[in-house]
């Protein structure tokens, strides 16, 4: 098989929960594990960092790999979902895992894949720790595909765990409230192993201290040790309990969500270099931070694909995701506002709806999978909310419809799901 035909080979035998949905999901590690002792458990073969969370665990887990990449070592990064291809999951020092290594090893583990059956995140998961492990990267940043406990990743003993913040997301699989999804993402707390929170938020705060205790794993709430002040022009001073830090600090992600996500990301580094990671510098992390698109190819969070009008990509998809990306729109100068949406068919749209503008004009568009809710289902939606705009399935199309209309002035915004984003044809 050459490389599509191993992608259709893979897409077209194993459920990919990306594509339809819950029914992909395995509330279990059975799988990964056997795949992982059949494979010589590679997950105990290299050093990792595991980072979990509703919003910002992406980010996050680039954002670590780029410094730790930056500091000399060989870094490893596995997240998920890819945007334009497979390749973009597994990466070496920012470098996309090769099609020839996973056609061939496709092949050598055919046999086990129709024996196991996994989903397709386990087998990606059991790709990723083998070829991490047949490579000897030095460390591999792990990102939580969903949850925690029961995530196909949840198989590493890391040096240090992330969680970021908890949303209303996923809930039909990881819980009704902010606590038991804490409880879901909380999962990757490992005896010993130290554990910092990125945001601290009053539902979820007793879960956390719970379960630490439980396993004797040092707890750090990330705020209480580092902040951000911005001193303008896209420039941060970093403190670290009242002291200064480190100032002139130019993240390249243009997020300002993002920036809620860097206590969390200092102070996982702060305790690697605790345990014996002694190249990670000042100047490291701030290189590091400043070239996170770069190192790691890193797209969709307010991303900017052109100006006048100004057109902007982002995958926020969850009510906490668009409540944040809206704080950004509100900080910015336009003419008209032009929003480009579409979304899957298991996600909260309807408190979505609730939040977005009603004086922007909307193209309700869908992404070419199965898991997409019908644009036709969505204007419906968003016209009892009071949303005015036209259907434009295709993105592309939708986004050609919107530059015709919109002035120099204007702003135009793609967001509500990583599928949609995925599919810009010069993103």
């Amino acid at each position: 098989m050459n490389y599509q035909q191993t992608l259709d080979y893979l897409y077209g035998m194993l459920p990919m929960y990306q594509r339809i949905g819950q029914s992909a999901f395995k509330k279990d590690l059975s799988n990964t594990i056997r795949l992982c002792e059949a494979l010589d458990k590679p997950e105990k073969k290299f050093r990792s960092v595991h980072v979990a969370g509703t919003n910002g665990k992406g980010s996050s887990a680039h954002a670590i790999a780029s410094v730790l990449q930056e500091s000399g070592y060989k870094t490893g990064l596995y997240t998920s979902p890819h945007l334009k291809n497979f390749t973009e999951r597994i990466r070496i020092n920012g470098q996309e895992i090769a099609e020839t290594f996973i056609v061939a090893w496709v092949a050598e583990h055919k046999h086990l894949i129709e024996t196991v059956k996994p989903s397709f995140f386990e087998l990606t998961v059991a790709l990723a720790f083998d070829y991490f492990a047949s490579e000897e990267v030095d460390v591999a940043v792990i990102e939580v595909g969903m949850g925690g406990r029961l995530d196909s990743t949840n198989v590493i003993i890391p040096e240090v765990s992330l969680i970021t913040n908890i949303g209303l997301d996923h809930m039909a699989m990881l819980g009704n409230t902010l606590a038991e999804i804490a409880g879901e993402k909380a999962g990757i707390i490992k005896k010993g192993i130290p554990v910092v929170i990125g945001q601290k938020q009053e539902e979820t705060t007793p879960v956390y201290l719970k379960k630490a205790s439980e396993l004797q794993a040092p707890l750090h709430f990330a705020g209480e040790h580092y902040q951000l002040k911005e001193e303008g022009a896209g420039k941060w001073q970093v403190w670290k309990e009242e002291t200064l830090f480190m100032d002139n600090l130019r993240p390249d992600i243009k997020a300002a969500y993002f920036i809620r996500n860097l206590p969390g990301v200092f102070k996982s580094l702060e305790i690697l270099q605790e345990k014996g990671y002694s190249k990670i510098a000042s100047s490291t992390i701030k290189t590091g931070l400043a070239q996170i698109v770069a190192n790691t190819g890193l797209k969709g969070r307010w991303q900017v694909l052109g100006q006048e009008p100004m057109i902007v990509a982002d995958v926020s998809h969850n009510p906490d995701g668009i409540l944040q990306l809206l704080e950004q729109l509100r900080q910015q100068n336009y003419r008209k506002l032009h929003i480009i949406i579409g979304t899957v068919n298991d996600k909260d749209i309807q408190t979505v709806l609730c939040l977005l503008p009603k004086d922007a004009f909307y193209y309700f568009c869908q992404a070419n999978i199965p898991r997409a809710l019908a644009a036709e289902s969505l204007e419906q939606q968003a016209s009892r909310m009071g949303l005015e705009g036209k259907i434009i399935p295709d993105v592309n199309q939708a986004l050609k419809e919107a530059h015709q209309q919109a002035q120099a002035q204007d702003l135009i915004l793609i967001t509500g799901s990583t599928f949609v984003v995925a599919e810009i044809e010069d993103l």
